[in-house]
């Protein structure tokens, strides 16, 4: 009769895991508000208006969604992209509490650039 071999004991081994991706922060409980004392100027024709709109980005928006929550299409995400340069380096990663800019756009596209709050 043969003795069968004797197995390993791994009883003692202890191991660690540490990462090096970094922790996105969390802006979720951040509230801003915006308040000017610029007159926000609306136009008939000729290009709209001199008034700017702004947007605080809120938990789960994307620059498509708010494109067409504001100009009822989603291909305008590059326009909000461009004029927030300043504020947005990824158009990936967007955080609740960035306060953005929501660029006048032809829409339309009959020439004139509209209005996102008329949307």
């Amino acid at each position: 009769m043969t003795t069968p071999d004797k197995k390993p004991d791994f009883s003692d081994v202890q191991s660690t895991v540490t990462s090096t991706a970094q922790e996105r922060p969390d802006f979720s409980d951040v509230k801003a508000t915006v308040s000017s004392t610029a007159e926000m100027v609306g136009g008939e024709g000729g290009g709209g208006g001199g008034g700017e709109q702004t947007y605080t980005i809120e938990k789960g928006d994307t620059l498509s969604a708010i494109s067409k929550r504001f100009y009822g299409k989603a291909k305008f995400w590059s326009k909000i992209f461009e004029a927030n340069r300043d504020v947005i380096d990824n158009a990936d990663k967007i955080y609740p509490g960035q306060v953005i800019k929501l660029p006048q756009i032809d829409v339309d596209g009959d020439g004139d650039l509209d209005d996102p709050s008329d949307a």
